[in-house]
């Protein structure tokens, strides 16, 4: 079965009642053995139309690591307003862009690459080249690919400059996430104009990645009114930054993309008039961890179930296997979180384990070895690399399954 996003739509938002939504899911999936991973077309459809309204029609592209099921991925970029691909290594670029699909000609990696096999099979290959574009924020990385095959040897390769949107605060220091060198202005144009320098390059794009707007929850806690100052303040020192920078390249390069935002501040970084495109990825399977913001409230497209195979209090019902904590710091809000039956929690002193989970409540007293409860994952990639293939459900049925990287035999980091 292709999956076809623009069809019509089934139940209005089945999921706003729990009872039938995970009803319908235990019962569509029955006689698949636990661990079931399923994905819910309904959810999945509702997400990326929620997520095209709210980009306000600048284009998105998509995070491939927050998906990581090749047919997701295409129904995707088959929708009008999603173009192109944001992936996380080189070799699963190399995957994407090789299979020959229109669908894959426009794939920028997100993150810089140290990996030279990866790279002597990007510069041996001139349609990769045309397809890719490597992400860099300092000399040393192009020097790998030099290392690799000399300029005059090779075809150009297309390159972004991935630029810090972290915001330095006097007061509260450095506040989002350490990615790149690059923070002002003068030293983003030096580098643009030390690749414009070099033979064998060609310069693109550029890409800031705003994580301590698009990454931060502000519907989670006492802390609230804090992340929404620090989010407001963030965001006008970076549009101004923003802007800056991408008017200073432009004069070194013709660049095609400017790139920004992610899943939980699309509607701030589209209204940035320097930004020409938005990534987002998380908020299209909705890994619990996006349930907690005040702009939207994403569908439970992706969970997984897991059996109960013992029950050593009247109060606890223990599942078989469960430890499919998220990366991050070692923090609760990393574990799965039981869902269905509601009421459900782990336990403080084992939370979700390698071989199994007890999960305390009222509603464990009623539950049975071979009844099943339903996780949401943290983060929404993540569940992929735990499973070979969804099960994908619409309404009470499964309609078909879709391989995920793991399931096609693909282990990307």
């Amino acid at each position: 079965m292709t999956l076809d996003l623009l069809a019509p739509r089934g139940a209005a938002e089945p999921w706003r009642e729990p009872w039938a939504y995970w009803g319908a899911m235990t019962h569509a999936t029955a006689t698949v053995p636990a661990p079931v991973a399923a994905l819910n077309v309904d959810a999945l459809r509702y997400n990326a139309l929620d997520m095209l309204v709210r980009a306000g029609g600048v284009p998105i592209r998509v995070a491939s690591k927050s998906i990581r099921v090749r047919e997701v991925l295409d129904a995707l970029l088959r929708m009008p307003g999603f173009a192109g691909i944001l992936a996380f290594t080189l070799p699963e670029a190399l995957w994407l862009a090789g299979s020959g699909d229109d669908l894959h000609r426009d794939v920028v990696l997100g993150y810089p690459t140290a990996d030279r096999v990866a790279l002597g099979r990007l510069v041996a290959d001139d349609a990769a080249a045309a397809r890719i574009t490597l992400m860099v924020d300092d000399p040393a990385q192009l020097d790998l690919v030099d290392a690799v095959a000399a300029p005059g040897t090779r075809p150009v390769i297309r390159v972004a400059i991935d630029a810090d949107a972290s915001w330095r605060n006097a007061a509260l220091g450095h506040v989002g996430v350490r990615r790149s060198p690059l923070h002002e202005v003068a030293d983003v144009t030096r580098f643009a104009r030390h690749i414009a320098g070099r033979p064998g390059f060609r310069l693109v794009g550029l890409m800031m990645y705003e994580a301590q707007i698009a990454g931060q929850p502000d519907a989670a806690g006492p802390g609230d009114p804090v992340i929404r100052w620090m989010q407001r303040r963030s965001a006008d020192e970076l549009r101004e930054r923003r802007g800056a920078i991408a008017t200073a390249l432009r004069d070194v390069a013709p660049l095609e993309f400017v790139n920004g935002g992610g899943t939980g501040s699309l509607e701030v970084t589209a209204a940035d008039e320097a930004v020409t495109e938005v990534t987002a990825g998380s908020g299209l399977l909705a890994g619990h961890l996006f349930s907690r913001y005040r702009a939207f409230d994403p569908a439970p497209a992706a969970a997984f179930a897991l059996d109960v195979v013992r029950k050593p209090l009247p109060d606890v019902a223990t599942v078989l296997g469960g430890g499919w904590v998220a990366s991050g710091p070692p923090v609760a809000s990393r574990q799965p979180e039981p869902v269905w039956p509601t009421g459900l929690r782990t336990l403080g002193r084992e939370g979700a384990g390698e071989v199994q989970t007890p999960l305390q409540g009222p509603n464990a007293r009623s539950l049975r070895a071979g009844d099943r409860v339903w996780f949401r994952h943290a983060k929404s990639g993540e569940l992929a690399e735990r499973v070979d293939r969804y099960a994908v459900v619409s309404g009470d049925d499964v309609v078909a399954e879709y391989p995920t990287y793991r399931g096609e035999g693909r282990a990307f980091l």
